[in-house]
Parts: structure tokens; sequence; C-alpha cells
């Protein structure tokens, strides 16, 4: 599967950006007292700084709105390719992320995918586990999206 064009440059500048926010602080995870830390989100954050909002992305091709898989993985990937190049644009980076909500057709398919989908998140998120939720839906609006990833970043005040 091809993700959006994208040129060596554009490819140097996202790995940049991604290895850049592993050192980042943006949002300090909340975890309540007596809580079990989650395993691949956080249950709250606390962030400071200019919000970006990123609707929902589906697993297409955005310069072409076509669907280049029907895959679970290859959308998410697709999809969170999306919300990494609508950051970059918006000058923040995967390490803003501060919460995401995922819409998903079918449990059993995001089961049978989260190995994958975990590779996928470190490949283009890093290390960072924002506060998601994820919820199962009949539909989407876009008849062959099998995923739809809604995203909110803040650009910290003063980034270090």
């Amino acid at each position: 599967m091809s993700m959006a064009p994208r040129d060596e440059r554009e490819m140097a500048d996202l790995i940049a950006a991604r290895v850049e926010s592993q050192s980042h602080e943006g949002a300090t995870p909340v975890q309540p007292d007596g809580w079990p830390a989650p395993r691949g989100y956080a249950n709250g954050a606390v962030a400071t700084g200019r919000f970006v909002t990123v609707a929902g992305q589906v697993g297409w091709n955005p310069s072409s709105m076509v669907f280049e898989t029907d895959d679970f993985a290859g959308q998410t990937r697709q999809a969170l390719h999306n919300i990494v190049d609508i950051l970059l644009a918006a000058n923040a980076r995967p390490h803003d992320l501060v919460r995401l909500t995922w819409y998903v057709l079918d449990r059993d398919e995001y089961n049978a995918a989260r190995k994958d989908l975990g590779a996928i998140w470190r490949e283009l998120i890093g290390n960072h586990y924002p506060p998601m939720s994820l919820v199962f839906v009949s539909g989407l609006l876009e008849e062959r999206a099998r995923v739809e990833i809604e995203a909110t970043a803040i650009i910290p005040e003063h980034p270090e």
C-alpha cells in the first residue's frame, strides 16, 4: 500500500519530527493513585498551549480520496499517517497529541490486528501514548472505511 505521495525530504522531516518528539516535553500523563498502569494509552493528560484539532481521518490516500486497501491495519496506518501530516502542517509533532478517538467497525478485526497496530503506532507516532477512546460503531460515512480516528494536539507554549 502506498501512502500519500512524499519526496525523500518530506519523509526525512517526518522521521526527524518523530525522533524529536521522543525527547520533547508535551502533555503530562495523569495516573490516579492505585489505578493499574494502562497499556498503549493514558488515562488522562495535562497540557497548555495552542490547540490543534484533527477531524476524523480514514484510511484513504488524501490526495486521491481512494482507499488503497481494505485491510484494517493498512487503513489504520494511512489514517495515522494523515493525522501526522496534518500535525506537521500545523507545526505540531506526534508527541503533541493529547487525545484520540477511534471509531471501529469490527471488534474482532481490531483485536486480530492489535500486534500490527502497535508496530504501526510506534513507527508513526513513537513511544507516546495519549488518552484514547475506542468506540465500536455500526457504520462510517465512507463505505470502505474500517476505521476513523479523530485527534487533538496541544503545541506547548514553551517547547523545549
